[in-house]
């Protein structure tokens, strides 16, 4: 197959960009079904966003609540919902449904 220099547009930063006919052999040698949708400069940053870390980026939210079964207070890493129960660590710990043990 024989395969053509092809010019995209980045989804992050709107510019167009060329897909080689090597990068597209290439492509095809992995069965990779997708073209790019970054430039080289944008999937640069987003490697780099993403090495430092998944919270990378984002504000962590620390809301001060009262367990909802115990009546300790406690911190949660989210803003809650009304209606919804707030559990300590030791509460939820308690809630999290056990792994079957084969029996």
């Amino acid at each position: 197959m024989e395969f053509q220099d092809r010019t995209l547009r980045c989804a992050d930063c709107g510019s167009d960009f060329v897909w080689t006919s090597g990068e597209q052999a290439f492509f095809a040698d992995k069965h990779f079904t997708n073209e790019p949708k970054r430039c080289k400069a944008c999937k640069g940053k987003r490697v780099e966003r993403r090495a430092s870390g998944p919270a990378a980026g984002r504000d962590r939210t620390e809301t001060r609540a009262t367990c909802s079964a115990c009546g300790k207070d406690t911190t949660v890493p989210f803003r809650p919902s009304q209606g919804r129960p707030i559990y300590c660590r030791d509460c939820f710990q308690q809630r999290k449904p056990r792994g079957s043990d084969g029996a």
